[in-house]
């Protein structure tokens, strides 16, 4: 008889979310199976690898191969789960194309130590590219949960979802800022709070900065909308358009290069049918470094202050 496990709160590290409620869900999910490149203490894939040794494979330090595999698992009909760190991900990303996405079978990569939240590890393990990489693969869905409640949700929602599909995790403790009827959808986002004057849309733990500066804003009378976009792909067009409509400027930001990632989705989306005065929260084409995530945010300009200013700047931009 295996043994429940606790499932994720505010604090807990949406990796650690992630291999919780995909342990819980695996007896209803007979089909997965569990790959992992010797990181599994670090991704979540501990607790399945606990619970379920028989379905968990371990395939070393070998990503690339290990994409291959789960591509030829799911020829079979299993549903092989993925696991290891977003920038090994970069590294078999030919793997993810040829032999998973190209055929369209039904694995999902789930992607941990993404960013800056990587932190101390520094530059060489902060993916700071995998969205841009991911997004462009086709048919691949590419998703960003932003706390331990959309993982939760999600975890449910991929393995339902028949295709390849991308998701970040994260390696930080990150608060609970959903509420209990919140209902994670595959290509939906959703307005957690309502404002008039600008649209800040965000993605994973920049969704908690984002209300941040909002609260921000509010003590200078500007009322700012925050939209949780967890889908980068397929992103949710018809609600970017009506944020746009009703508010007539638009901030990003994400824990990514500013280039191919949730910027170039919302810009995309809105260039041919509802343009409007945009800046954007990323890190600016430069690699980072090694230092706490919070600190490293903080000097990349990722933090609830910088989505302020960058709201300023549009809204001066939206009134001449």
């Amino acid at each position: 008889m295996n043994q429940p496990v606790q499932l994720g709160s505010s604090g807990d590290t949406l990796r650690e979310a992630f291999g919780k409620r995909l342990t819980a869900l695996a007896d209803q999910f007979p089909d997965v199976v569990v790959l992992d490149a010797d990181v599994a203490g670090g991704t979540g894939a501990h607790h399945f690898r606990d619970a379920y040794p028989e379905r968990f494979v371990q395939c070393g330090i070998a990503e690339q191969n290990m994409m291959a595999m789960a591509g030829g698992m799911a020829a079979t009909g299993l549903i092989p789960v993925v696991m290891t760190f977003a920038v090994f991900c970069l590294r078999a990303l030919e793997q993810a194309r040829l032999s998973i996405a190209y055929p369209r079978h039904n694995v999902k990569i789930i992607a941990s130590h993404p960013g800056l939240d990587t932190g101390p590890d520094g530059a060489s393990a902060q993916a700071l590219e995998d969205l841009a990489a991911y997004r462009a693969i086709p048919g691949m869905t590419v998703i960003s949960p932003c706390d331990p409640l959309e993982v939760e949700q999600a975890v449910t929602a991929i393995l339902d979802f028949e295709g390849p599909v991308y998701m970040r995790t994260g390696r930080s403790p990150a608060r609970r800022i959903l509420a209990d009827d919140y209902a994670f959808k595959i290509g939906k986002g959703r307005i957690l709070r309502e404002g008039t004057d600008v649209t800040l849309v965000a993605c994973g733990v920049e969704v908690a900065r984002a209300l941040d500066a909002a609260e921000e804003l509010a003590k200078d009378n500007i009322s700012a909308r925050v939209v949780n976009i967890s889908t980068l792909k397929p992103i949710d067009r018809e609600l970017l358009e009506q944020c746009a409509r009703e508010t007539g400027a638009m901030v990003t930001a994400e824990d990514h290069n500013r280039h191919g990632g949730l910027a170039g989705a919302v810009a995309e989306a809105l260039m041919t049918s509802c343009p409007v005065p945009m800046e954007i929260v990323a890190v600016n084409d430069v690699f980072g470094e090694s230092g706490e995530p919070e600190a490293l945010a903080g000097k990349y300009g990722l933090l609830g202050r910088d989505i302020a200013a960058a709201t300023r700047r549009v809204l001066k931009r939206k009134n001449e």
